[in-house]
């Protein structure tokens, strides 16, 4: 596994257990800490947002390590 995919592992989870802390108590981990609607929490959900997408391209194309 290449450090890109990785990094994009590491913000999927992180996203994905912040969806979790919403659906199940309501809880925005992201807001809480960057406040919410500020650019530093946008731009949290848009790195998550790439990484879901690095995500799901690795799972249908191989790469190989060299190319990422």
């Amino acid at each position: 596994m290449s450090i890109a995919q990785k990094i994009a592992l590491i913000f999927t989870i992180l996203g994905g257990l912040n969806w979790g802390l919403v659906g199940a108590f309501n809880f925005n981990l992201v807001d809480f800490i960057f406040n919410q609607g500020s650019v530093a929490s946008r731009i949290i959900y848009i790195i998550v947002g790439i990484c879901a997408i690095f995500n799901i391209l690795l799972f249908f194309f191989k790469f190989k390590k060299e190319e990422i």
